[in-house]
Protein backbone atom coordinates (compact mmCIF):
# COMPACT_ATOMS: atom_id res chain seq x y z
CA UNK A 1 0.00 0.00 0.00
CA UNK A 2 1.31 3.46 -0.94
CA UNK A 3 2.44 5.78 1.82
CA UNK A 4 1.26 8.69 -0.34
CA UNK A 5 2.38 10.79 -3.27
CA UNK A 6 5.58 12.84 -3.23
CA UNK A 7 6.63 15.52 -5.73
CA UNK A 8 10.39 15.27 -6.14
CA UNK A 9 12.45 18.23 -7.41
CA UNK A 10 14.36 16.26 -10.02
CA UNK A 11 17.46 17.14 -12.02
CA UNK A 12 18.02 13.92 -13.93
CA UNK A 13 21.43 13.55 -12.29
CA UNK A 14 22.77 10.69 -10.22
CA UNK A 15 21.64 11.96 -6.79
CA UNK A 16 18.00 12.68 -7.59
CA UNK A 17 17.69 9.58 -9.77
CA UNK A 18 18.80 7.48 -6.80
CA UNK A 19 16.43 9.43 -4.54
CA UNK A 20 13.56 8.68 -6.96
CA UNK A 21 14.17 4.93 -6.72
CA UNK A 22 14.81 5.11 -2.98
CA UNK A 23 11.49 6.90 -2.40
CA UNK A 24 9.76 4.17 -4.36
CA UNK A 25 11.51 1.58 -2.17
CA UNK A 26 10.08 3.36 0.86
CA UNK A 27 6.58 2.91 -0.55
CA UNK A 28 5.82 6.34 -2.08
CA UNK A 29 4.28 7.16 -5.44
CA UNK A 30 6.75 9.59 -7.01
CA UNK A 31 5.97 12.52 -9.31
CA UNK A 32 9.11 14.12 -10.71
CA UNK A 33 9.32 17.82 -11.42
CA UNK A 34 12.09 19.46 -13.42
CA UNK A 35 12.22 23.25 -13.70
CA UNK A 36 13.74 24.91 -16.75
CA UNK A 37 15.25 28.12 -15.40
CA UNK A 38 17.80 28.50 -18.18
CA UNK A 39 20.28 25.70 -17.41
CA UNK A 40 21.85 23.71 -20.25
CA UNK A 41 19.91 20.46 -19.91
CA UNK A 42 18.51 17.69 -22.11
CA UNK A 43 15.00 17.89 -20.71
CA UNK A 44 13.58 15.18 -22.95
CA UNK A 45 16.29 12.74 -21.89
CA UNK A 46 15.54 13.57 -18.24
CA UNK A 47 11.84 12.90 -18.86
CA UNK A 48 12.55 9.48 -20.38
CA UNK A 49 14.93 8.61 -17.57
CA UNK A 50 12.37 9.49 -14.88
CA UNK A 51 9.68 7.48 -16.65
CA UNK A 52 12.00 4.46 -17.01
CA UNK A 53 12.74 4.61 -13.27
CA UNK A 54 9.06 4.45 -12.41
CA UNK A 55 7.92 8.02 -11.92
CA UNK A 56 4.12 8.12 -11.75
CA UNK A 57 4.11 11.45 -13.63
CA UNK A 58 6.80 13.75 -15.01
CA UNK A 59 6.44 17.53 -15.06
CA UNK A 60 8.91 19.66 -17.02
CA UNK A 61 8.10 23.33 -16.50
CA UNK A 62 9.56 26.24 -18.49
CA UNK A 63 9.92 28.90 -15.79
CA UNK A 64 12.43 31.15 -17.55
CA UNK A 65 10.08 34.11 -18.07
CA UNK A 66 8.66 33.74 -14.55
CA UNK A 67 12.19 33.66 -13.18
CA UNK A 68 13.16 36.90 -14.92
CA UNK A 69 9.99 38.88 -14.25
CA UNK A 70 9.07 37.69 -10.75
CA UNK A 71 12.50 37.14 -9.22
CA UNK A 72 15.37 38.71 -11.19
CA UNK A 73 13.61 42.03 -11.83
CA UNK A 74 12.79 42.69 -8.12
CA UNK A 75 16.42 41.87 -7.34
CA UNK A 76 17.55 44.40 -9.95
CA UNK A 77 15.28 47.04 -8.39
CA UNK A 78 16.84 46.29 -5.00
CA UNK A 79 20.45 46.30 -6.28
CA UNK A 80 20.53 42.98 -4.43
CA UNK A 81 24.04 41.94 -3.43
CA UNK A 82 24.85 39.66 -0.49
CA UNK A 83 27.96 40.52 1.55
CA UNK A 84 28.96 43.21 -0.97
CA UNK A 85 29.73 40.83 -3.87
CA UNK A 86 27.33 37.93 -4.46
CA UNK A 87 24.41 38.71 -6.80
CA UNK A 88 22.23 35.88 -5.40
CA UNK A 89 21.80 33.84 -8.59
CA UNK A 90 21.09 30.58 -6.75
CA UNK A 91 19.22 32.18 -3.86
CA UNK A 92 16.59 33.83 -6.07
CA UNK A 93 16.15 30.68 -8.18
CA UNK A 94 15.12 28.45 -5.26
CA UNK A 95 11.82 30.17 -4.40
CA UNK A 96 10.97 30.21 -8.13
CA UNK A 97 11.51 26.44 -8.36
CA UNK A 98 9.78 25.65 -5.07
CA UNK A 99 6.74 27.81 -5.87
CA UNK A 100 5.91 25.67 -8.90
CA UNK A 101 6.71 22.47 -6.99
CA UNK A 102 4.08 23.40 -4.42
CA UNK A 103 1.56 24.28 -7.15
CA UNK A 104 2.04 20.82 -8.68
CA UNK A 105 1.78 19.12 -5.28
CA UNK A 106 -1.52 20.87 -4.55
CA UNK A 107 -2.89 20.14 -8.02
CA UNK A 108 -1.93 16.44 -7.82
CA UNK A 109 -3.10 16.01 -4.23
CA UNK A 110 0.42 15.15 -3.06
CA UNK A 111 0.99 15.32 0.69
CA UNK A 112 4.79 15.26 0.37
CA UNK A 113 7.53 17.13 -1.47
CA UNK A 114 11.18 16.11 -1.66
CA UNK A 115 14.51 17.52 -2.83
CA UNK A 116 18.15 16.52 -3.12
CA UNK A 117 19.70 19.43 -1.21
CA UNK A 118 22.40 18.53 1.30
CA UNK A 119 22.09 18.93 5.05
CA UNK A 120 24.91 21.49 5.25
CA UNK A 121 23.84 24.02 2.65
CA UNK A 122 21.50 26.97 2.21
CA UNK A 123 19.29 25.38 -0.44
CA UNK A 124 17.47 23.04 1.93
CA UNK A 125 16.35 26.12 3.88
CA UNK A 126 15.32 28.07 0.78
CA UNK A 127 13.30 25.20 -0.67
CA UNK A 128 11.58 24.28 2.55
CA UNK A 129 10.73 27.76 3.84
CA UNK A 130 9.06 28.44 0.48
CA UNK A 131 7.13 25.15 0.64
CA UNK A 132 5.94 25.74 4.19
CA UNK A 133 4.96 29.35 3.43
CA UNK A 134 2.88 28.39 0.37
CA UNK A 135 1.62 24.94 1.47
CA UNK A 136 1.63 24.99 5.31
CA UNK A 137 0.38 21.43 5.76
CA UNK A 138 2.94 19.86 3.40
CA UNK A 139 5.35 17.21 4.66
CA UNK A 140 8.93 17.38 3.43
CA UNK A 141 11.22 14.43 2.78
CA UNK A 142 14.86 15.53 2.78
CA UNK A 143 16.87 12.31 2.23
CA UNK A 144 20.25 13.87 2.95
CA UNK A 145 18.99 14.61 6.48
CA UNK A 146 17.60 11.11 7.09
CA UNK A 147 20.19 8.88 8.84
CA UNK A 148 18.92 5.77 7.08
CA UNK A 149 19.75 7.46 3.76
CA UNK A 150 22.96 9.34 4.45
CA UNK A 151 24.59 6.44 6.32
CA UNK A 152 23.78 4.18 3.37
CA UNK A 153 25.10 6.61 0.77
CA UNK A 154 28.31 8.03 2.21
CA UNK A 155 29.73 9.09 -1.11
CA UNK A 156 29.50 8.93 -4.86
CA UNK A 157 30.78 5.33 -4.95
CA UNK A 158 27.79 4.16 -2.87
CA UNK A 159 25.41 6.03 -5.18
CA UNK A 160 27.03 4.50 -8.27
CA UNK A 161 26.73 0.98 -6.82
CA UNK A 162 23.07 1.58 -5.95
CA UNK A 163 22.43 2.95 -9.43
CA UNK A 164 23.99 -0.08 -11.12
CA UNK A 165 22.03 -2.46 -8.89
CA UNK A 166 18.71 -0.76 -9.73
CA UNK A 167 19.27 -0.14 -13.43
CA UNK A 168 19.74 3.61 -13.07
CA UNK A 169 21.84 4.94 -15.99
CA UNK A 170 25.08 6.32 -14.62
CA UNK A 171 27.02 9.25 -16.13
CA UNK A 172 29.42 8.17 -18.87
CA UNK A 173 31.44 11.39 -18.82
CA UNK A 174 33.88 12.06 -15.97
CA UNK A 175 32.39 14.23 -13.24
CA UNK A 176 33.89 17.69 -12.80
CA UNK A 177 35.88 17.83 -9.54
CA UNK A 178 33.51 20.48 -8.16
CA UNK A 179 29.77 21.01 -7.72
CA UNK A 180 27.99 23.27 -10.21
CA UNK A 181 24.57 24.92 -10.26
CA UNK A 182 23.44 26.75 -13.39
CA UNK A 183 20.48 28.92 -14.29
CA UNK A 184 19.68 31.97 -16.41
CA UNK A 185 21.09 34.32 -13.78
CA UNK A 186 24.43 32.65 -13.13
CA UNK A 187 26.54 29.55 -12.66
CA UNK A 188 27.97 28.71 -9.24
CA UNK A 189 30.90 26.42 -8.50
CA UNK A 190 31.82 25.01 -5.10
CA UNK A 191 33.02 21.90 -3.22
CA UNK A 192 35.60 19.38 -4.39
CA UNK A 193 38.95 20.90 -5.25
CA UNK A 194 37.52 24.38 -4.58
CA UNK A 195 37.11 23.68 -0.85
CA UNK A 196 40.70 24.83 -0.28
CA UNK A 197 40.15 28.61 -0.37
CA UNK A 198 43.75 29.18 -1.47
CA UNK A 199 43.40 27.04 -4.61
CA UNK A 200 42.99 29.03 -7.80
CA UNK A 201 40.03 28.23 -10.06
CA UNK A 202 41.11 26.09 -13.02
CA UNK A 203 41.07 27.94 -16.35
CA UNK A 204 38.46 25.57 -17.78
CA UNK A 205 36.01 26.02 -14.91
CA UNK A 206 34.05 28.97 -16.32
CA UNK A 207 31.26 28.08 -18.75
CA UNK A 208 29.23 31.29 -18.99
CA UNK A 209 31.99 33.86 -19.47
CA UNK A 210 35.12 34.10 -21.59
CA UNK A 211 38.48 34.74 -20.01
CA UNK A 212 38.77 38.56 -20.25
CA UNK A 213 42.25 38.08 -21.77
CA UNK A 214 40.65 36.22 -24.69
CA UNK A 215 37.67 38.54 -25.11
CA UNK A 216 37.27 40.90 -28.10
CA UNK A 217 39.62 43.86 -28.48
CA UNK A 218 36.72 46.14 -29.37
CA UNK A 219 34.08 47.09 -26.74
CA UNK A 220 30.35 46.58 -27.16
CA UNK A 221 28.31 49.68 -26.35
CA UNK A 222 24.81 49.05 -25.03
CA UNK A 223 21.92 51.35 -24.19
CA UNK A 224 19.64 49.99 -21.47
CA UNK A 225 16.27 51.67 -20.96
CA UNK A 226 14.54 51.45 -17.58
CA UNK A 227 10.99 52.10 -16.41
CA UNK A 228 9.94 51.66 -12.77
CA UNK A 229 13.47 50.44 -12.09
CA UNK A 230 13.40 47.47 -14.47
CA UNK A 231 14.82 47.23 -18.00
CA UNK A 232 12.26 47.51 -20.79
CA UNK A 233 14.68 47.62 -23.72
CA UNK A 234 18.32 47.01 -24.54
CA UNK A 235 19.95 48.22 -27.75
CA UNK A 236 23.38 47.56 -29.23
CA UNK A 237 24.40 51.08 -30.21
CA UNK A 238 26.65 50.16 -33.16
CA UNK A 239 24.59 47.31 -34.57
CA UNK A 240 21.16 48.83 -33.90
CA UNK A 241 19.98 45.46 -32.56
CA UNK A 242 17.41 45.69 -29.76
CA UNK A 243 15.52 43.36 -27.37
CA UNK A 244 12.31 44.25 -25.59
CA UNK A 245 10.83 41.25 -23.76
CA UNK A 246 12.18 40.50 -20.26
CA UNK A 247 13.58 37.08 -21.19
CA UNK A 248 15.14 38.37 -24.43
CA UNK A 249 16.65 41.39 -22.66
CA UNK A 250 18.27 39.30 -19.95
CA UNK A 251 19.49 36.60 -22.33
CA UNK A 252 21.09 39.22 -24.59
CA UNK A 253 22.82 40.90 -21.64
CA UNK A 254 24.17 37.48 -20.64
CA UNK A 255 25.48 37.02 -24.18
CA UNK A 256 27.30 40.38 -24.30
CA UNK A 257 28.57 40.19 -20.71
CA UNK A 258 29.76 36.62 -21.21
CA UNK A 259 31.54 37.51 -24.43
CA UNK A 260 33.65 40.06 -22.52
CA UNK A 261 34.22 38.00 -19.36
CA UNK A 262 32.10 40.24 -17.12
CA UNK A 263 30.75 39.10 -13.75
CA UNK A 264 33.28 36.65 -12.31
CA UNK A 265 33.80 36.57 -8.55
CA UNK A 266 35.61 34.22 -6.17
CA UNK A 267 34.50 34.65 -2.54
CA UNK A 268 34.23 33.10 0.89
CA UNK A 269 30.72 33.76 2.16
CA UNK A 270 28.74 33.16 5.34
CA UNK A 271 26.05 30.52 4.95
CA UNK A 272 22.84 31.04 6.93
CA UNK A 273 23.37 27.69 8.63
CA UNK A 274 26.49 29.01 10.33
CA UNK A 275 29.57 28.00 8.35
CA UNK A 276 31.75 29.76 5.82
CA UNK A 277 31.96 28.39 2.27
CA UNK A 278 34.01 29.22 -0.79
CA UNK A 279 32.02 29.91 -3.95
CA UNK A 280 32.95 30.97 -7.46
CA UNK A 281 30.21 32.68 -9.47
CA UNK A 282 29.77 34.15 -12.92
CA UNK A 283 26.84 36.52 -13.41
CA UNK A 284 27.35 38.44 -16.68
CA UNK A 285 23.90 39.91 -17.41
CA UNK A 286 23.18 40.59 -13.75
CA UNK A 287 26.44 42.53 -13.38
CA UNK A 288 25.63 44.75 -16.37
CA UNK A 289 22.18 45.48 -14.93
CA UNK A 290 23.54 46.25 -11.46
CA UNK A 291 25.92 48.87 -12.89
CA UNK A 292 23.26 50.42 -15.12
CA UNK A 293 20.52 50.42 -12.50
CA UNK A 294 22.72 51.98 -9.83
CA UNK A 295 23.48 54.78 -12.27
CA UNK A 296 19.91 55.58 -13.37
CA UNK A 297 18.69 55.26 -9.77
CA UNK A 298 21.15 57.84 -8.46
CA UNK A 299 20.23 60.13 -11.37
CA UNK A 300 16.49 60.06 -10.66
CA UNK A 301 16.03 59.35 -6.94
CA UNK A 302 16.01 61.81 -4.04
CA UNK A 303 19.13 61.55 -1.88
CA UNK A 304 17.35 60.74 1.39
CA UNK A 305 14.94 58.27 -0.21
CA UNK A 306 17.90 56.51 -1.77
CA UNK A 307 19.71 56.31 1.54
CA UNK A 308 16.74 54.52 3.12
CA UNK A 309 16.37 52.34 0.03
CA UNK A 310 20.03 51.29 0.23
CA UNK A 311 19.38 49.88 3.68
CA UNK A 312 16.28 48.09 2.41
CA UNK A 313 18.34 46.59 -0.42
CA UNK A 314 20.82 45.13 2.07
CA UNK A 315 17.96 43.73 4.16
CA UNK A 316 16.31 42.28 1.06
CA UNK A 317 19.57 40.58 0.06
CA UNK A 318 19.97 38.97 3.48
CA UNK A 319 16.35 37.78 3.54
CA UNK A 320 16.63 36.24 0.08
CA UNK A 321 19.98 34.60 0.79
CA UNK A 322 18.55 33.09 3.98
CA UNK A 323 15.48 31.70 2.23
CA UNK A 324 12.80 34.16 3.33
CA UNK A 325 11.51 35.32 -0.06
CA UNK A 326 7.98 34.28 0.95
CA UNK A 327 7.95 35.95 4.36
CA UNK A 328 5.92 38.87 5.67
CA UNK A 329 9.02 40.99 6.14
CA UNK A 330 10.39 40.32 2.66
CA UNK A 331 7.01 41.08 1.11
CA UNK A 332 6.98 44.39 2.99
CA UNK A 333 10.55 45.25 1.93
CA UNK A 334 9.80 44.40 -1.72
CA UNK A 335 6.78 46.69 -1.70
CA UNK A 336 8.84 49.54 -0.23
CA UNK A 337 11.58 49.03 -2.83
CA UNK A 338 9.00 48.92 -5.66
CA UNK A 339 7.55 52.24 -4.38
CA UNK A 340 11.03 53.79 -4.49
CA UNK A 341 11.35 52.82 -8.17
CA UNK A 342 8.37 54.78 -9.51
CA UNK A 343 10.57 57.52 -10.99
CA UNK A 344 13.57 55.34 -11.85
CA UNK A 345 13.21 55.81 -15.58
CA UNK A 346 15.60 56.60 -18.41
CA UNK A 347 18.47 55.27 -20.51
CA UNK A 348 22.04 54.37 -19.57
CA UNK A 349 24.83 53.76 -22.07
CA UNK A 350 27.50 51.23 -21.12
CA UNK A 351 30.76 50.09 -22.63
CA UNK A 352 31.47 46.40 -22.01
CA UNK A 353 35.11 45.50 -22.46
CA UNK A 354 37.68 43.00 -21.16
CA UNK A 355 35.83 42.01 -17.98
CA UNK A 356 34.79 45.58 -17.14
CA UNK A 357 31.64 47.69 -17.43
CA UNK A 358 32.00 51.44 -17.95
CA UNK A 359 29.08 53.86 -17.71
CA UNK A 360 29.32 56.35 -20.58
CA UNK A 361 26.26 58.54 -20.02
CA UNK A 362 22.60 58.66 -19.07
CA UNK A 363 19.37 60.58 -19.75
CA UNK A 364 15.95 60.62 -18.12
CA UNK A 365 12.68 62.57 -18.26
CA UNK A 366 12.58 62.11 -14.45
CA UNK A 367 16.12 63.35 -13.83
CA UNK A 368 16.84 65.38 -10.66
CA UNK A 369 20.02 66.73 -12.23
CA UNK A 370 19.87 70.50 -12.86
CA UNK A 371 22.70 71.47 -15.18
CA UNK A 372 22.27 75.20 -14.56
CA UNK A 373 22.15 74.77 -10.76
CA UNK A 374 25.34 72.70 -10.60
CA UNK A 375 27.30 74.63 -13.26
CA UNK A 376 30.55 76.37 -12.36
CA UNK A 377 29.88 78.89 -15.10
CA UNK A 378 26.25 79.86 -14.42
CA UNK A 379 24.93 81.30 -11.14
CA UNK A 380 21.45 79.80 -11.49
CA UNK A 381 18.92 79.91 -8.66
CA UNK A 382 21.55 79.66 -5.94
CA UNK A 383 23.17 82.26 -3.67
CA UNK A 384 26.71 81.22 -2.64
CA UNK A 385 26.39 83.36 0.47
CA UNK A 386 23.88 80.83 1.84
CA UNK A 387 26.69 78.29 2.10
CA UNK A 388 28.35 80.32 4.88
CA UNK A 389 25.43 79.82 7.26
CA UNK A 390 25.06 76.18 6.18
CA UNK A 391 28.70 75.49 7.03
CA UNK A 392 28.52 77.36 10.38
CA UNK A 393 25.43 75.44 11.47
CA UNK A 394 27.10 72.13 10.61
CA UNK A 395 30.22 73.23 12.49
CA UNK A 396 28.37 73.91 15.78
CA UNK A 397 28.77 70.38 17.17
CA UNK A 398 32.37 70.12 15.96
CA UNK A 399 33.35 73.38 17.68
CA UNK A 400 31.48 72.42 20.89
CA UNK A 401 33.22 69.06 21.00
CA UNK A 402 36.58 70.79 20.65
CA UNK A 403 35.71 73.37 23.30
CA UNK A 404 34.34 70.91 25.89
CA UNK A 405 36.29 67.70 25.32
CA UNK A 406 39.63 68.83 23.98
CA UNK A 407 41.38 69.04 20.70
CA UNK A 408 40.21 66.89 17.84
CA UNK A 409 43.36 67.75 15.97
CA UNK A 410 45.49 65.06 17.62
CA UNK A 411 46.90 62.55 15.21
CA UNK A 412 44.86 59.34 15.06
Amino acid sequence: MSKGTVVLAYSGGLDTSCILVWLKEQGYDVITYLANIGQDEDFEAARKKAESLGAKKVFIEDLRSDFVEDFIWPSVQANAVYEDRYLLGTAIARPCIARRQVEIARKEGAQFVSHGATGKGNDQIRFELTCYALYPEVKIIAPWRIPEFYTRFRGRTDLMEYAQKHGIPVPVTPRAPWSMDANLMHISYESGILENPKSHAPADLYLMTKNPEDSPNVPDVLEIEFKNGVPVRVMHVKEGKSKETPLDIFSYLNEIGGKHGVGRIDIVENRFIGMKSRGIYETPGGTLLLKAHLDIETFTMDKEVRRIKQGLGIKFSELVYNGFWYSLECDFVRHCIAKSQENVEGKVQLSVFKGQVYVLGRESPKSLYNEELVSMDVQGDYDPCDASGFIRINAVRLREHHRLQGSSGNKQ
